[in-house]
């Protein structure tokens, strides 16, 4: 045995590749708490009370009617809608705490529940951004591009409306946006709530991708949708419509309030939380009138706005205690809950990444089921860039880095190791070091960890730099899901005879 430097000599060692897997993760830490248990529970109370006594203005007549047939008092004339707090402990006692996600990919179902960890790319983007081709207006060929991106990494779990394609009237983007999801991936679906037609569309093409009978459709969750209320303290007609949709459908309703706190909320953290969770307590009490048992996601998207612009911000403490009071929150009435990331910068710089990074700790520290704009988000939602995409995704698996425990075993202690070497000695050959080297640390995707000189030597290429050439390699390698030639097939003749009939026109707010 040689102790005078490195210690034991390994036999020859087979590399084993590193497999990381990000499909499923769970929450590794304790939930974090910004206010006391007593506190959360005023909130609470105090969102009941916003309820009970100042009201909802919900737009939409048919919704007004099936919270009135509950039991919630009526105002014909001026659209408010008071909620009474035991119509609302009726709902949140229906209200499913966990079910099951179903796409394309069985491999790919996901849980939504309490503990468990999804995260999905920044949505709902009009414009699209990167290097090579610079700032322009999203396009259908942005959403095919993205959509190929996030089916590339496992760590996203859900597909999304990237980018609006622009080039795609309003009354055929719905067949565009859900075509381009099953013919470029097997993830989890998405379904805007833009009027009924267009949502009894979206689910009948999505029947006919996956050959589902009307029974296997309703019977699982295979289709989700975001329900934003118009803070503060109202519910449009096209969210609310949506909301009654997908509910009868038995599909999943993200609602999402948009509470700025000092713009659309009130100015102080627990204000806003309280504004906050009155409405998303109203939109899940009008999907479990509709339906009893629908699934439903709390859920919110809360910040602060520049008091000198009046634009909004992410990432700044404000937004961090908001999302972990949000989780407070939704621990509280025992729903799984929704929350984002996200930047306000307009460029993928420093900041861009700080913000978004702030965003996606505080969501893990609050427990989010879901974390949107996770990955790619500019401008505020402005604008989607492929560059902050990828530099977004190493972020996000170095959290699902964090999933797994850490072995605990007397081997990963390391005895013979610390023994073998001697005092100012090294570990690179150890033959506990030969035997895991492969797959003890992660690999970065971007991060370039050579030394100064090595990287000036090979083109001092920056970060985004390197972005650019990794979302044209995954583009260049990218191959289509098994699932997608039939599923095309499926609905290829439905879009052809609507596009023909005109499609279906959005419904206005």
């Amino acid at each position: 045995m040689d102790r005078r430097r490195g210690g034991r000599k390994s036999r020859s060692v087979a590399a084993i590749a590193r497999q990381p897997d990000y499909r499923q993760l769970r929450h590794p830490f304790s939930q974090q708490s910004v206010f006391s248990d007593e506190t959360i529970a005023a909130i609470h109370d105090k969102a009941l009370r916003v309820l009970e006594e100042l009201g909802m203005k919900i737009l939409h007549s048919e919704a007004r009617e099936l919270l009135q047939s509950a039991g919630a008092l009526v105002d014909s004339d001026t659209h408010m809608v008071r909620i009474g707090r035991d119509i609302v402990q009726a709902a949140l006692t229906t209200a499913p705490k966990s079910f099951q996600m179903r796409g394309a990919n069985p491999a790919r179902y996901q849980q939504y529940e309490p503990g468990a960890m999804l995260f999905a790319a920044g949505a709902g983007c009009p414009n699209a951004t990167d290097l090579t081709r610079g700032r322009r207006p999203g396009s259908l060929r942005d959403l095919e591009e993205i959509t190929k991106l996030v089916q590339s990494f496992d760590v996203l779990h859900m597909f999304g409306p990237n980018v609006e394609p622009q080039d795609v009237p309003s009354n055929l983007r719905h067949y565009a946006t859900l075509k381009t999801q099953l013919a470029y991936g097997d993830k989890l679906m998405f379904v805007y709530a833009r009027g009924r037609a267009q949502a009894m569309e979206s689910f009948e093409l999505i029947r006919l991708a996956l050959d589902l009978s009307d029974a296997d459709f309703d019977s699982a969750v295979w289709a989700s949708t975001v329900i934003n209320t118009n803070s503060p303290r109202q519910i449009d007609i096209p969210m609310a419509e949506g909301i009654i949709d997908f509910a009868r459908a038995n599909q999943l309703s993200i609602i999402t309030p948009f509470c700025l706190a000092g713009a659309m909320a009130p100015v102080s953290i627990a204000g806003a939380l309280v504004l906050q969770h009155a409405e998303a307590l109203a939109a899940i009490t009008l999907a479990q009138v509709t339906r009893a048992g629908a699934p439903v996601s709390y859920g919110g998207f809360g910040s602060n706005v520049d008091m000198k612009s009046g634009s909004p911000a992410f990432g700044t403490p404000s937004h961090m205690q908001m999302t972990i009071g949000s989780g407070q929150l939704a621990r509280h009435i025992g729903l799984p809950w929704r929350s984002a990331a996200g930047s306000a910068s307009n460029a993928n710089d420093m900041q861009a990444a700080g913000e978004n990074h702030m965003g996606l700790w505080a969501a893990m520290m609050g427990h989010a089921t879901l974390t949107v704009h996770a990955a790619g988000w500019l401008e505020g939602g402005l604008t989607f860039g492929y560059e902050k995409f990828i530099n977004d995704v190493e972020a996000l698996q170095t959290l699902a880095e964090l999933c797994p425990q850490l072995p605990q075993d007397d081997d990963s202690l390391a005895w013979d190791a610390i023994s073998d070497v001697q005092p100012g000695g090294h570990f690179f050959d150890t033959a506990h070091t030969m035997s895991r080297f492969s797959t003890a640390f992660y690999a970065p995707l971007v991060a370039d960890l050579r030394n100064h000189g090595t990287w000036e030597e090979s083109g001092a290429v920056h970060s985004a730099e390197r972005a650019t050439k990794i979302w044209q390699q995954r583009l260049a390698q990218y191959t289509p899901p098994p699932t997608a030639a039939d599923a095309c097939d499926r609905i290829a003749a439905y879009i052809e005879s609507h596009t023909k009939a005109g499609g279906a026109a959005p419904v206005g707010g």
